[in-house]
């Protein structure tokens, strides 16, 4: 019988609240409220928001709380899911040691989980994305940041305080885009923000030397460079941006054969700019791997692009709720 689950996706710059049913290795998403976060509202706001949609969500399908078995929270960390509290997230400033969950099941008499959003990311594409049926997975943003979330022997790692996974911290040069805080990080050479770093260098380097620069026409445009605009040249064939994405794709599979050596998983999924991009960075990452990793280790790991899409994070939040319903 299908599980009646809500789930609260929490954003820096928008949330949503969401209404699923889970059975088996099946979620569906039934609806969803989305909102604007407006932080410098302050967390109140936000959590009255919440607290609103999901009064709307209950009501507008005739559900009695008693109905839903869990509540599952996706937010951004730094978070601790053991006491369910929110702690100074550099996108929601004044979330100062909010106890969310505490808040949440002391309001709706429901059982109350959070964690943080790659962490919920793998849970979902785990449990019902790509990484179905896997023991060993490994789930990577390639977004705006760089991080990770791990399943190890059948469970979500999430480490002695919540920071396991933070993969785009690891520095893989002496030099190169900053990311995380850190030049020549992970997170700096594969992440939109990186490669919008990677895009600027490089053509500033083609003016300095009297070159053109192929998809950016001036130097007044550098400031606009995005990873969007970066992966579109690349799809038009010009070599400036294949050649930022190829780099890109060499510094991943660096990065991903450390992971591959140390946790010798049988799945990475990649979501984001992978998924959207594959093709321009696959190729070069799996390169890499092959002279990096140890054969027998890479051998068994598969690299596949994220399933869930644009809803993962509907489905990530979804997650945390019916993971609960396990522990």
């Amino acid at each position: 019988m299908p599980e009646t689950l809500i789930g609260i996706d929490i954003g820096g710059t928008k949330c949503a609240v969401i209404l699923g049913r889970a059975e088996g290795d099946k979620l569906e998403i039934v609806d969803k409220f989305g909102f604007l976060t407006e932080t410098n509202l302050g967390p109140d706001h936000t959590l009255n928001s919440i607290y609103r949609h999901i009064d709307l969500i209950i009501g507008k399908h005739k559900l009695n709380p008693e109905e839903i078995k869990a509540i599952g929270i996706s937010c951004g960390g730094p978070l601790d899911s053991k006491t369910g509290v929110v702690m100074s997230p550099p996108n929601l400033p004044g979330w100062d040691n909010i106890p969310i969950v505490k808040l949440i099941s002391e309001r709706y008499k429901i059982r109350t989980g959070i964690q943080n959003d790659a962490n919920a990311c793998a849970l979902a594409e785990w449990k019902f994305g790509a990484g179905k049926g896997t023991e060993n997975m490994i789930f990577m943003t390639f977004g705006t940041g760089l991080g990770a979330g791990l399943i190890i022997n059948g469970r979500l790692y999430a480490g002695t305080n919540d920071m396991a996974g933070e993969v785009g911290h690891i520095r893989l040069s002496g030099f190169g885009p900053v990311g995380y805080g850190k030049a020549g990080s992970w997170e700096g050479f594969c992440s939109g923000g990186g490669i919008a770093q990677l895009a600027r260098t490089m053509i500033m380097e083609k003016y300095q030397m009297g070159e053109s620069a192929g998809f950016c026409k001036s130097a007044e445009d550098l400031n606009g460079i995005t990873a969007q605009i970066v992966a579109e040249a690349a799809m038009n064939g010009d070599e400036l941006a294949l050649q930022i994405y190829r780099l890109s794709g060499q510094f991943l599979g660096k990065g991903l054969s450390v992971l591959i050596d140390i946790l010798n998983p049988e799945m990475i999924v990649i979501g984001s700019i992978f998924a959207r991009s594959r093709h321009l960075l696959e190729p070069y990452a799996m390169e890499v791997i092959a002279k990096e990793a140890l054969f027998h280790s890479a051998s068994v790991c598969r690299i596949v692009p994220a399933k869930l899409g644009e809803d993962l994070g509907d489905y990530a939040a979804l997650s945390v709720a019916s993971n609960l319903l396990f522990q």
